[in-house]
């Protein structure tokens, strides 16, 4: 019986204490990146919004409030950096730890060396943890403790707590295991290689997309940059109220929503631009050229607005090459800045949009066209059809479920034209007709408004709209197409 055998007759023991294991270990990583428990935030002096992660990995996360103090003496340099080389070895203790964790879904082999890199990752995590806790010594015996202002995190007793416990498991775990033969081999199931694969971008989306909406607790205090969330300044639905009661706000939320839903309806009616850009790349039968036109209109999707306006300046400003040209030929008089004024504004930013993303986006359908049936070309052909019947009754069919997913998520995301492209094309003639809901949002929250806690109100709402809008286009597409993607 080989040890791959007795660790399945064994299963429920091991797996229970293996799932443990991975919650605990889980647990640890999302922790890192609450700012709450940062272990290292012993003095008011550090930024509040720093999380555990950003202190470990960068020095000035710690010592950037203290160059006055350090200057002055009442705290020395070497706790700080000893409380950073602590956060860095408890980072890496972590990130072994995670490694460790991903190595103990696969076999007996890959199991036991899992749980001996997650044992020495959580030793060496305790340790830093251990180092990070004795430096609060330095910050509240200070030579200036009032300056300091010393704080006592809680958060280093809670690592401390999860990095014992995975250490303790990890060791259980280890026990618990049957010895490896020779004949059990390095192996790892399809299925667990394929969610180790998506696991870096269920991180990613994790932590750009579900870890900031902890911002959104802005909304119910009256918040002033630099100052702390307390209690103190706690408002409930203050703002939520003042949204609609305010009439200049109502005034401002309505030009900004028409201006939105212009420009979102016109990229709603022209969505089937890239659809049709696939199809007559790939209707181009020389390579070469096809490879050409493909890459010339991908190309400006990397390019940032910034480089686009500056495009756009030197074209279309007073005295761009439009206004020479013109004036050069007689077509024209004077010089036209075309950048300035509402006039076509929503049309203009919707071409710059397009010469943009049109490349980009047609390549998901590219991709649709390849997996179409070549069978089914073959068999139209020998029935006679010509290029534009296949187009018509095969290409086109092919593509329509792709194109039901991108249109219902263009529903969805109608509130959300971005913020790059108007921020740059913005001036002081324009502004009424080019600002939407995200630049809105910006302005009021980081302008001259500085009106955090409003803004955060209005980008919860928008939100919420876009969560109802989606689940409502998806509910319309199962009616009408019988399915969705939902």
């Amino acid at each position: 019986m080989t040890a791959t055998q007795t660790v399945k007759q064994a299963k429920k023991p091991i797996d229970f204490i293996g799932y443990f294991l991975r919650i605990i270990i889980i647990l640890t990583l999302v922790c890192l990146f609450v700012p709450a428990l940062n272990p290292t935030h012993m003095s008011e002096l550090m930024n509040e919004g720093d999380s555990f992660f950003t202190s470990g990995i960068s020095y000035g996360g710690i010592a950037d409030g203290f160059q006055r103090a350090i200057k002055r003496g009442y705290i020395e340099q070497g706790v700080l950096v000893c409380t950073y080389i602590g956060a860095l070895v408890s980072l890496i203790g972590m990130a072994a730890m995670l490694v460790g964790c991903a190595m103990t879904i696969g076999e007996i082999k890959f199991k036991r060396l899992g749980a001996k890199i997650t044992l020495a990752g959580s030793a060496v995590s305790v340790a830093g943890l251990i180092f990070v806790k004795l430096q609060q010594s330095g910050f509240t015996n200070a030579a200036n403790p009032e300056r300091i202002k010393p704080l006592e995190p809680v958060g280093a007793i809670i690592f401390i707590v999860l990095a014992g416990v995975c250490l303790l498991i990890s060791l259980l775990y280890l026990i618990k295991l049957p010895k490896a033969s020779k004949d059990d081999k390095w192996v790892m199931e399809g299925k667990y290689r394929l969610f180790l694969m998506m696991a870096p971008f269920i991180v990613l989306v994790f932590l750009f997309s579900y870890l900031p909406l902890w911002g959104w607790r802005y909304a119910f205090f009256d918040y002033k940059p630099g100052h702390a969330l307390t209690m103190d300044n706690f408002v409930g639905f203050k703002w939520f109220t003042y949204l609609f009661e305010n009439a200049a706000t109502r005034a401002d939320i309505g030009r900004v929503m028409i201006n939105t839903l212009a420009m979102s309806g016109i990229g709603l009616a022209m969505s089937w631009l890239p659809l049709a850009f696939a199809i007559f790349l790939t209707e181009i039968k020389c390579g070469p050229v096809r490879r050409v036109v493909q890459t010339i209109t991908t190309i400006p999707n990397f390019i940032s607005w910034v480089l686009v306006y500056t495009v756009a300046f030197a074209l279309f400003s007073t005295d761009g090459f439009m206004n020479q040209f013109l004036m050069s030929t007689g077509l024209a008089t004077e010089s036209t800045d075309f950048l300035i004024g509402n006039d076509g504004i929503w049309l203009k930013m919707y071409l710059w949009g397009t010469w943009k993303g049109l490349g980009w986006g047609a390549i998901i359908y590219i991709a649709g066209i390849s997996g179409i049936d070549q069978a089914l070309y073959e068999a139209a052909t020998i029935d006679g059809a010509g290029r534009f019947q296949k187009i018509w009754h095969i290409t086109i069919p092919g593509l329509m479920p792709t194109f039901f997913v991108q249109f219902v998520l263009s529903i969805s995301n109608i509130l959300s034209n971005g913020m790059d492209q108007y921020l740059v094309f913005r001036n002081a003639t324009n502004t009424s007709g080019i600002q939407v809901l995200d630049l809105y949002v910006y302005m009021l929250g980081l302008g001259k408004s500085n009106q955090i806690p409003l803004s955060t109100v209005v980008g919860m709402a928008k939100s919420i709209i876009s969560v109802i809008l989606l689940f409502s286009a998806n509910k319309a597409s199962k009616a009408i197409r019988g399915s969705g993607i939902v």
